[in-house]
């Protein structure tokens, strides 16, 4: 079908790309040059075509001939253009070197209004704003009825055991026991009295002391000093040892000791 036919078609019947409005009738294909309802943009009736698109930040130059209109599969040929928009301008000259003047420059102002649009982009996206989000209105009514709900049950609960908790005191429930008494004093606070004892300290009265040493002793027992007979064997035995020792230094401390120890021992029967 030729491309007249194809514009006959379009403008004067239906085309479901075709927005008209006040200000002019445009085109929403997204193959579009311009965006622009005519003869020359038309992306459907012009068997050789070329346009740019946007894929996630990067630029294709998209071109379409008459060769491939019997493989829809591979109607367009796709070609990625540099971000250097130079470079970008340079590959747009070498692959439509021989079409219309008229359509090469339609797709240079294009690039030209992407890569404006694309850096306006990037510094919005490295400005900080503010994020508005959108709350449903019925969510929020629910939400609302849900808690003050839950604060009146709570007022009524709080009400309900500080009137219990009162006659508790007044002493209402004398004959009722089952209640936890671990919760009660929790709630209540009660506090376990503990007795407190006062500790002093005091020094010691030695003349005291003395008088109370002097009142339990009875007298000193009988014999010479106080000795009896088994304490003047234990001195001649340690005199004999004495007398058999050959060495002079380890000799004495054991005397030494042996008289201290029966010092000690003497001191204790005088007392008992």
């Amino acid at each position: 079908m030729s491309d007249d036919v194809v514009w006959h078609c379009i403008r004067h019947g239906h085309c479901s790309f075709m927005a008209k409005i006040e200000t002019g009738i445009f085109c929403r294909n997204p193959y579009s040059v311009t965006g622009i309802c005519n003869r020359s943009s038309c992306p459907l009736a012009n068997s050789r075509y070329a346009t740019i698109r946007d894929h996630d930040g990067i630029f294709y130059l998209y071109m379409k001939t008459a060769e491939r209109s019997h493989l829809p599969n591979k109607l367009w040929e796709r070609v990625k253009l540099p971000r250097n928009y130079e470079k970008a301008i340079e590959v747009i000259n070498k692959h439509l070197e021989f079409w219309p003047q008229l359509l090469v420059h339609k797709i240079k102002q294009r690039l030209t209004k992407m890569t404006q649009y694309r850096i306006r982009m990037r510094k919005l996206q490295l400005k900080v704003r503010e994020k508005l989000m959108t709350v449903p209105r019925k969510k929020t009514q629910i939400g609302g009825r849900r808690a003050s709900k839950a604060e009146m049950a709570a007022k009524i609960d709080n009400s309900i055991q500080s009137e219990l908790l009162e006659r508790l005191k007044k002493g209402c429930y004398n004959g009722i026991y089952n209640y936890p008494f671990n919760d009660f004093s929790d709630i209540v606070k009660l506090e376990p009295e503990y007795e407190d004892y006062d500790i002093q300290y005091v020094e010691p009265d030695e003349n005291g002391m003395e008088i109370d040493d002097m009142e339990d002793f009875d007298g000193i027992p009988s014999g010479e000093c106080g000795y009896t007979d088994a304490d003047h064997l234990l001195d001649e035995k340690v005199a004999k040892k004495q007398k058999r020792s050959k060495i002079g230094k380890r000799s004495t401390k054991v005397t030494r000791e042996l008289e201290q120890d029966e010092d000690t021992d003497g001191r204790q029967r005088m007392l008992v």
